[in-house]
């Protein structure tokens, strides 16, 4: 029998109560025709019914790509465990997925990705759930949120604390899948699946073995179809003998507002000249600073937001090969992308899957972490994973979690305040407006990243903003260095509401950060 089918056909066969895991990145490697043939079916049949679904990284996002919000169904969905979620801009709709999840019609979790797929693993070699310590006194921890997003979710706990062998950690119990969603860019005509339009493989080959381990149904989403025995066997990430169905898409964008690009997935190399340079700023100054922790032979994880300008920096001084940068996506080297190809990269040198790159990151084998932080407190602790007021302003943690969990030196960038406005000169960084309210609070709504857990392990923690960078001591958190034209009793001291003090050593930062020309980084 022919292992192509529709999609229709595909979703005929996924039965009420199935737990789904579905591999995507937002757009990128996104089944989305796949998860529309079933939200289109649940409209006409009323099935398939309370559906529980895992998402190591988002499935789909708020601009143009549906992915979860197709399935996102009252009766359809009744458990979604995310690692992260659609995210956007307030000037946009809610997302449906989220509506559910504030209303508290969905049992909705925000697990770390690293762990999701660490799960995926322990399932499919029938070992009995995870035992990690990665997301100990987090919001992961049962003795916070314990990884719930609303009430259903605490009713359900999905996460324990358990002692072993003379330590704590946390133990997730296994959650067989009963169906897998993958996709990929070819498949033969006995499912083979290769990845060369792809800008990451992500997790599908895990899911699928812990699916079909268990006796499950996988369901591959390409772009074209191939003669059986046409592949190289070295392409082939995916094995035929894993697939049950194929489901062609030739539509399938590669990742969102991008049909396809070759420099993404690898094929081609792109003139360095044409990244576009980081645009003169106060993110850019931030940016710089954060680079200046650079030294030649690193190799740097990076993050979205402010972060993700650093590679930029290093482009336009020159340096663009000095580091490798690693992505939780998958991308090693090369430059990553930024706005809606985040989570991509080009010119990479390798593309390794999510779930060994996680392994990497929660081993904290790299030199140093770039992320971007919401709000920080008193304790150093930062908040990326939960705005109540707007809560799909964020995506949630994603890879977050893993990657500071071990992590020897970690570098959060932001804004000290909100909305503040700012002149920049060659002299200085002028305060114009405040902003509406700090950014550094008594305590932060949701604890993605433990400040003192991470000081007593000794990791190197810097906070930077416009207007200084802070350390985390034990009277809490230092400003050591400040911005020229910065006032530290008014514009740190008083801004924070006594929240941040000035040491007594503070040196004051190079100019050079803030004039529009190449600052000479010394990398």
């Amino acid at each position: 029998m022919s292992k192509i089918v529709s999609g229709q056909e595909a979703a005929k066969r996924i039965k009420d109560g199935a737990v789904v895991t579905v591999s995507s990145s937002s757009a990128l490697g996104c089944p989305d025709a796949v998860l529309q043939a079933i939200g289109a079916r649940f409209d006409l049949e009323g099935a398939p019914r309370n559906l529980t679904t895992i998402h190591p990284i988002a499935a789909g996002d708020m601009y143009g790509v549906k992915g979860v919000d197709h399935i996102a169904k009252d009766g359809l969905l009744s458990r979604i465990i995310g690692g992260s979620y659609p995210s956007g801009p307030s000037s946009l709709p809610m997302p449906a997925i989220w509506q559910m999840v504030v209303d508290d019609r969905v049992a909705a979790y925000n697990v770390p990705s690293g762990i999701l797929f660490d799960m995926h693993r322990d399932v499919a070699a029938r070992r009995p759930g995870v035992l990690t310590q990665v997301g100990l006194e987090t919001f992961v921890d049962p003795i916070r949120e314990g990884c719930a997003m609303n009430a259903r979710a605490e009713a359900a706990p999905i996460v324990s604390r358990v002692d072993f062998a003379g330590d704590t950690w946390l133990h997730f119990p296994n959650i067989v899948p009963d169906v897998a969603i993958i996709r990929a860019t070819t498949a033969d005509e006995n499912g083979n699946l290769t990845y060369e339009h792809e800008g990451a493989y992500l997790g599908g080959l895990d899911q699928a073995i812990a699916t079909r381990n268990h006796g499950g149904l996988v369901i591959a989403q390409v772009k074209r179809v191939t003669a059986a025995g046409s592949l190289r066997p070295h392409d082939v990430h995916v094995p035929g003998h894993l697939v049950d169905l194929i489901v062609v898409d030739p539509d399938q964008k590669q990742t969102t507002e991008t049909s396809y690009d070759p420099a993404i997935s690898g094929e081609v190399m792109r003139p360095w000249s044409s990244f576009a340079l980081a645009e003169h700023g106060v993110e850019k100054i931030i940016a710089r600073r954060a680079a200046m922790e650079l030294r030649r032979g690193m190799t740097a994880n990076l993050g979205f937001g402010i972060s993700a300008m650093v590679p930029r920096i290093l482009l336009e001084e020159g340096v663009h090969d000095a580091v490798t940068w690693a992505i939780e996506q998958g991308a090693v080297g090369g430059m990553p992308l930024t706005g809606f190809a985040f989570g991509c990269a080009s010119n990479a040198d390798a593309f390794v899957p999510s779930p060994q790159q996680f392994a990497y990151f929660q081993g904290g084998g790299f030199d140093v972490s770039f992320l971007s932080f919401m709000e920080v407190d008193i304790d150093g602790n930062v908040n990326v994973s939960k705005l109540g007021k707007k809560p799909y302003l964020t995506a949630g943690c994603g890879g977050f979690v893993d990657i500071t969990a071990h992590a020897r030196k970690i570098v959060f960038s932001g804004f000290f305040e909100a909305g503040a406005q700012f002149e920049i000169t060659d002299s200085g960084l002028n305060i114009a407006k405040p902003g509406k309210f700090t950014k550094m609070v008594e305590a932060v709504e949701h604890v993605t990243f433990a400040g003192r857990r991470a000081r007593a392990r000794g990791a190197e923690v810097l906070y930077i903003t416009e207007r200084c960078v802070m350390r985390l001591q034990d009277q809490g958190l230092v400003a050591t260095e400040i911005m020229p034209g910065i006032d530290p009793a008014k514009d740190i001291v008083a801004a924070s509401e006594g929240r941040v003090s000035v040491a007594e050593d503070a040196i004051t930062l190079p100019q050079s950060l803030l004039c529009d020309k190449p600052m000479g980084l010394p990398v």
